[in-house]
């Protein structure tokens, strides 16, 4: 019996792999969860991804396919009491009667320490089978205890096609609207389109869209409808950081329009602009560096202007920087010399300032041998002298080794014979 006031959403849950949509990668055929499943030998697993890729549909096949005791609790509602009983009670059954458990456990990103802990040996003896499901990256929120003990299966967002396959489904499907409703094929695109890789969102948007407009659904309709959406966007979770890996990634590949997808994708997510313009200081240096010494200028230029207008139309010169950045040429130049030279001081077993450079405020330390044999570079015909700037006992070395791209061309030259006279 179908309860058709329950959400499309939940009418529509698929029942078998076979009737599960998208997720090749980790249920298509040929694969090892896949092949678990169908085998009923299931292990601890942990899916992750963003709402609406599957997770709890997964969860919900493994619960209809397996022989096993299957036990659902919530991380937001359940305590450590509750998972020990559970626990305990799953002990009891592999003993007596060699009955396995597995516990699916929702938005267990959620467990405190001590809720994880709990978890722990009886997972690892295998008293308890774990399903996991988390919208979080598991290998930072999860404990790395039950994660090494779990597959962890990354779920992506759904396709546009596949969600056009889903909705088709729902209107063709008996738990669905079993052909009684018309929806054009643009409107259905556009549905997919503004869903975001969320079966749940396109399902309850489509259930949305029949209650606003009726029988037949337009494209129109679907524009109408979904005018005011706003795109999913966590300052605070992970997709943050991947949003910001991908904007970092997309100025130092060059890809000035990519970079601009993802600084508006945040910026109209509601990013603090000032972590944006932190972001494109340190890429100024790190990415950057000699190859356009004026990128780092131009990007505080630019937040000094943005604190001088305010938004929105400070938009502009968060883009201004983007684009500059995005365009100049690339070195890291500046990060291999940091990376060498602290790596060099970490093995030195001493950096004891050599006499020559010492200060030398009193003549007593001068009489100690403090600034003796300093010779003045603006003396020199070249304002280079030949001396060992190096601490006392270790090698000359070369950290900064600049590149031929923009400004650091001409830089190495200067450098180089520098170099030539320093250390003859």
């Amino acid at each position: 019996m179908i309860d058709r006031t329950a959400p499309i959403a939940y009418r529509l849950r698929p029942k078998k792999l076979s009737e599960f949509v998208g997720q090749m990668h980790v249920v298509g055929e040929g694969t090892a969860l896949r092949e678990a499943i169908e085998r009923d030998a299931l292990s601890s697993v942990i899916l992750s991804g963003p709402p609406g890729t599957g997770k709890t549909t997964l969860a919900k096949i493994i619960a209809d396919a397996t022989k096993a005791e299957f036990i659902q609790v919530n991380a937001v509602m359940s305590g450590v009491k509750e998972l020990k009983e559970i626990c305990l009670e799953a002990e009891k059954a592999k003993k007596a009667f060699s009955q396995r458990t597995v516990l699916f456990i929702d938005e267990i990103h959620r467990f405190n320490k001590a809720q994880q802990d709990a978890l722990l040996p009886f997972v690892e003896n295998g008293t308890i089978i774990l399903i996991g499901a988390t919208t979080e990256n598991p290998y930072f929120e999860v404990n790395p205890a039950l994660v090494s003990r779990s597959h962890v299966y990354l779920l992506k967002p759904h396709s546009v096609d596949e969600l056009v396959t889903i909705l088709k489904r729902a209107l063709s499907e008996t738990a669905g609207y079993a052909g009684a409703i018309r929806v054009s094929d643009e409107a259905l695109q556009k549905i997919a389109q503004i869903s975001n890789g969320d079966a749940r969102i396109a399902l309850n948007a489509l259930e949305l869209a029949v209650m606003t407009a009726g029988n037949s659904v337009t494209l129109k309709d679907a524009e109408k409808l979904f005018a005011e959406r706003s795109k999913r966007y966590d300052n605070g979770g992970e997709d943050h950081y991947n949003t910001i890996s991908a904007f970092i990634k997309s100025m130092r590949g060059s890809d000035v329009d990519a970079a601009l997808v993802w600084l508006f994708k945040m910026i109209e997510g509601g990013e603090d602009s000032k972590f944006l313009f932190r972001r494109m200081a340190i890429f100024a240096s790190e990415d950057i560096g000699n190859a356009d010494p004026f990128a780092l200028t131009h990007v505080i230029s630019c937040l000094r202007a943005f604190e001088f207008v305010g938004l929105p139309e400070g938009e502009f010169f968060l883009a201004h920087a983007c684009i500059y950045l995005a365009q100049c040429e690339k070195s890291n130049a500046v990060t291999r010399a940091m990376k060498s030279v602290k790596e060099y001081i970490r093995n030195s077993p001493t950096l004891e300032v050599p006499n020559h450079l010492r200060n030398a405020p009193v003549k007593g330390m001068v009489q100690q041998g403090y600034g003796v044999d300093y010779e003045y570079p603006h003396n020199a015909p070249d304002g280079i002298v030949s001396a060992n700037y190096f601490p006392v006992g270790l090698p000359q070395k070369i950290f900064y080794e600049p590149t031929e791209r923009g400004k650091e061309g001409e830089i190495k030259e200067r450098i180089e014979r520098a170099r030539k006279i320093i250390r003859k």
